[in-house]
This record gives structure tokens, sequence and C-alpha cells, in this order.
């Protein structure tokens, strides 16, 4: 969601701050903006509604400038509009603002404090601001104890970045449940939500923890906690490349993400693989898992698809019991747990508030984690157990594809080596059949012509869509329907076919598209019969099948693979179809509207 870019230092601090915020446009923002101070400590604050290029129109760049906060906003606390873009200034104009995460207690906040003081946004970033100037005018506090005065004051998920314009040689942070870096430079330092933000410029960061709060000059960094003792903390190098960060000849991220996807499988393999050609696995890890007696997958939204898919993974492979949970709903209404309970939280940001809010009940409770995430050192990462990384690059297009694909090739590698830590006997070879899905992706990825001719013909003005499927394709459907909705905006849903006839089928009529997945030798034939009632009903039916599975008027037709790794190929097609979808109809692929890629509040 929303993302934070601060500098101070030596170096253009308008191209830096805008150039960070471009690389975080993936987060989803309706509104930005930035703040500087001159070296004649003069402030100027620039922000647009809409985006990023509109500002940087609007932006001064021959100024010369010392210190600066920059922000993209997702509005929560009002509507998407100039007045409540951040940055935001207190009263006087002296304190200027950037936040992330959501003040829980901001109205009890203007009651307490702030009667008679006049606010010019809907916003709870502006209350925070205004809390901060009343203890330095009302108390005669500085800055930095009026900041952290507010801090104890303030209730609910934040990061921080605030400038006092009396003193620019100074930039203060703060953190709780909402993701904050800072980036050591050679003359200067960051604060970045993300350190994609300022990679261009340092792969040098110190993580911030919660209830930190962190004043930073030029050439420092003080951490200290609540009670104002300084914590000495090792900066780590971000791996990331720069280059990845780019769409290349691609016209989308999106595109460019779903043809990495073969690469990424293979990569996985690789990482896993030890000299002997065996998955290998932490054995502390190992050990917990084995000395558990269930596994509860614990995701949101494509994770928690990719959770489904992986789920007869785990049991029939690793033979542990799996649930899936969604995190919202977990962290509030734990359900009764198994007496050797493992958690695995599936994440591409590591950052998913919702996540991390059942993570925080979990080691409440005391039992071992894992988290499977794209981004090391992420929030999740550092606070579970465990952590197993996907190894799949940075992934930018709001609408996920590179990371479903990862977290089930991560879960199957998973099980894959605590079957042989069991002694089991392997009923296929996992890292074959991972490396022909790969395979069986490219080819899919090569009829991408063939897709297109089908969706301009059947998805182009239709309002709403269907996929079905049963067993493992009913849990590929329910991330088709969701992948296609959200970048395409068609009402779409996924349903398991057998249920059509319990109260679904109701709304099928005269051209409505029905997507069928085939992949399950077992329930084929039903899926076959369930086509049928589709199509006697008006509907449109478009049938993707395995080779095994095929008839001669399927549309498409992917590669035979073991039945537990099939939803790796037949999801390709459905990203496609989401993708050519999106692009015949005009519309923004990699920033859908009132989508965030990262969702760091609850």
């Amino acid at each position: 969601m929303c993302g934070i870019v601060g500098f101070i230092g030596e170096g253009n601090v308008q191209e830096v701050l805008i150039g960070g915020l471009e690389k975080l446009e993936y987060r989803g923002y309706d509104s930005a903006g930035i703040f500087v101070v001159d070296k004649e400590a003069n402030g100027h604050l620039f922000k647009e509604e809409g985006r990023i290029a509109k500002l940087k129109s609007e932006v001064n760049f021959d100024l010369q400038s010392v210190v600066g906060i920059g922000h993209t906003r997702w509005a929560t606390h009002g509507p998407a509009a100039t007045y409540n873009a951040h940055p935001h200034r207190s009263a006087n104009q002296r304190f200027v603002l950037v936040h992330n995460g959501v003040i829980e207690n901001y109205k009890e906040i203007k009651e307490e404090y702030l009667q008679g003081v006049e606010l010019s946004s809907d916003t709870d970033t502006e209350v925070a601001v205004a809390l901060i100037e009343y203890f330095v005018e009302a108390e005669e506090l500085s800055t930095k104890e009026a900041f952290k005065k507010a801090l104890s004051v303030i209730k609910g998920s934040y990061a921080f970045g605030l400038v006092d314009q009396l003193d620019p040689n100074v930039l203060y942070a703060a953190k709780n449940k909402s993701p904050l870096l800072i980036g050591k430079g050679d003359g200067f330092n960051v604060i970045v939500s993300d350190a994609m933000a300022a990679i261009e410029h340092t792969n040098e960061y110190i993580e911030i923890k919660d209830n930190e709060m962190i004043t930073i000059t030029q050439d420092n960094v003080i951490i200290e906690d609540v009670e104002g003792n300084v914590i000495e903390r090792e900066s780590y190098i971000a791996e990331l490349d720069a280059n990845d960060l780019e769409k290349g000849a691609y016209p989308f991220y999106m595109i460019k993400e779903i043809d990495e996807q073969p690469a990424v499988l293979r990569r996985l393999v690789q990482e896993y693989q030890n000299d002997q050609h065996e998955f290998e696995i932490d054995t502390d890890l190992t050990d917990d898992l084995l000395n558990s007696d269930r596994v509860y997958v614990i995701a949101a939204g494509t994770s928690y698809n990719a959770g489904w898919a992986s789920k007869a993974i785990m049991e029939k492979v690793a033979k542990i019991p799996t649930e899936v949970h969604l995190a919202s709903e977990f962290a509030y209404d734990i359900p009764l747990l198994s007496e050797k309970p493992f958690f695995i939280f599936l994440t591409q940001s590591g950052e998913t508030a919702d996540s991390r809010q059942a993570l925080v009940k979990v080691n409440e409770l005391g039992h071992p984690s894992l988290t499977i995430t794209n981004v090391k050192g992420s929030t999740l990462s550092r606070e579970a157990s465990h952590t197993l990384l996907l190894h799949a690059g940075p992934e930018i297009a709001v609408a996920s594809t590179k990371a479903y694909t990862a977290q089930i090739t991560v879960m199957a590698i998973l099980a894959d080596a605590l079957r042989a830590l069991k002694s089991e006997e392997a009923s296929f070879d996992m890292a074959k059949e991972i490396g022909l899905a790969a395979s069986a992706m490219e080819s899919i990825l090569s009829e991408r012509d063939d897709i297109k001719t089908w969706v301009d013909s059947n998805l182009m003005e239709t309002r709403n869509a269907f996929y079905i499927g049963r067993t493992a394709d009913y849990y590929v459907a329910m991330e088709a329907a969701l992948k296609l909705k959200e970048i395409s905006y068609i009402q779409t849903e996924a349903f398991a076919s057998g249920e059509l006839k319990h109260g679904t089928i109701a709304l099928i009529e005269e051209g409505t598209p029905v997507i069928a997945l085939i992949s399950g030798e077992l329930t084929s034939a039903h899926t076959r019969g369930n086509i049928e009632e589709v199509k006697a009903r008006g509907a449109n039916t478009m049938v993707i099948s395995t080779h095994a599975l095929s008839r001669e008027d399927d549309q498409f037709i992917v590669s035979n693979l073991n039945e537990l790794l099939a939803p790796l190929v037949m999801v390709v097609v459905t990203q496609m179809i989401a993708y050519y979808t999106a692009l015949g109809r005009g519309l923004d692929v990699d920033k859908p509207r009132n989508l965030a890629k990262s969702v760091t509040v609850e």
C-alpha cells in the first residue's frame, strides 16, 4: 500500500524522492507528494492527486535541498484528493509528516489534545503531526521529545517520517506494525518502506523494529527503544538487482513476470538441491515440522489460493494433515488447534498486515512457524521461527503471478524433503516434475496468440464470467477468478463444478463465459458433464485440459504432469487470459484500481 521515501545528505533530494516513489508505484496509490527543505531552511511542499508523473511535472528540481520526505497514499481516511495527500504539515507549518498505517485513536486524540485546532484534511496523519506541534508548544518539548511523547499516545499501525523545518539537519522516523528501513549511504542516509525504493543509491540497510524511534543525520543513525535506550544493530546487504526492477522490452510488468515463471521454477530446484541432487532444507525447520501433527497454512489473496493448491502436496507427499486459513479471519477466530501444530505463512511481500497479526497470535501461543516469502528480511520473515525464500526476484505488478507458482513449488520441495526424511518411498521424481512443469509453461507461453484470440471473442463485452473445476482444478479456478476480476473488473467467480446444480447454475444465461479446468483423472468425466449442463443453458465454454484427458474440441491443451503439480501449469493459461482481457479493455494491467500490492493495514 502506501510508500515512504526520506532522504538527508548530499545529492539531489528531489530526484531521489521522486525516483524512489516511482519504484514504489507498484504498491498501489491514488495521490503522492514530497516535502523538501532547502539550504536557507525554506520548506517546499508539492503534492498531487493521481499518478507520480503529474506530481513530477510540478516539482522544482533546481532547489538546493538538504532533507526531504515523500509519500504515495492509498486512501483510507478521506477520499483520494490533493488536500488528503501526504506529506502533511502542522498548523504553524514547522513540522511535516508522512505516514503509512492507521491511527486507531485519532478521534480521541483530537478531542483530548486538539480542541480548536483547524485541520485541513480528513486524514489521521494530520492529527499525528498536529499532536507533535501541540507537545512542542504547550509543553515546551524539543522535537525529539514531542515525537517520542506522541508515539506513546498514538495507538495503531504506523511508519512515520518527520521533518522539523527549523532543524533540517535531522530526519526522524518510527514504526509499529508497518514496514520501514534505514538505508545507509556515503554522505547520505535514507528511510524507505521498501528497499526497492533506494536500491539504485545503496544496498546497505538497517531494519527498524516495532516501537523504535530513529534519529537520522547525514552521517549518523541512532535507534532508540521506548525507554530511550540506544540500540546497536548491524546492517545487512539487500539482495536486489536494480536491473530486475525495469520492464525492459515488455509493455507491462505483469507479462514480464508471467514469462519469468519457468526460470523461477528452475532456480528453486537449484537453490534447494544439494550436491547429491536431493532437496535439502534446514534441519531445525524439518525437525519442527516432523515433530508436528498438523500444518496450518495462513495466507491472504493469491497466497491463500496457493495454500489450497499446496494442501494436497503436503498431505500426499509428506503425509502431514494440512489446513488452509484466511489470515484476516484466523487472527480473530482461532480454530481448535491440534496438540502439536506447525504454522506456514505464505506471503509475497512478507509485510501483509493480516498475516502478521495472525503470526503475533501464533507467537504468543508459543507454536513454531515458517514464513515462505519473496523478501528476505521482511517482517514476517524476521518474526517467524523459520524462513524459506521464493527466489522469484521482485514482483512489481499488483496482480501476483510468479509468486503464486513459486509458493506452490517451494511447498512441493519442502514436502518432498520431509518425505525423504521420513524414509517414505517417492511415487514420482519431484525435481524432474518441477522441470517438466517449467517446460510446459514455456509451451503455453508460446501459444499466447491463441489465448488472445479466444479472449477477444469472448471476454471483451461480458460483465461476468465463471471458472469451474474439481479438487485441484477448483483451487486453480479460485486463483484464476481472482486474477480476472482484479485486473479486468469482470465479476468472476470460481465454483467447484459439482456445486453448479446446487444453485449457481441459475446465473448461467445466453453468452455467459464459463472456463473449465480438467487435470484430474478421477473427476474428468464429472467436469465434462458439468460443461454440457452450462452449454445447454447458453454458456460460451472454454476447456483447458491436459493431453491425457483432452478431447478434440478443447480450446487449450497443456502437457501431462503429475496431478499434484498440474496447478503450476494450468494457472499460466488463466494468467494470460486475465492479462489479455485487461489489455483488450484498455486498462492499466499493472495497477488495477483500488488495489495495493503490499497490504500493510488490516
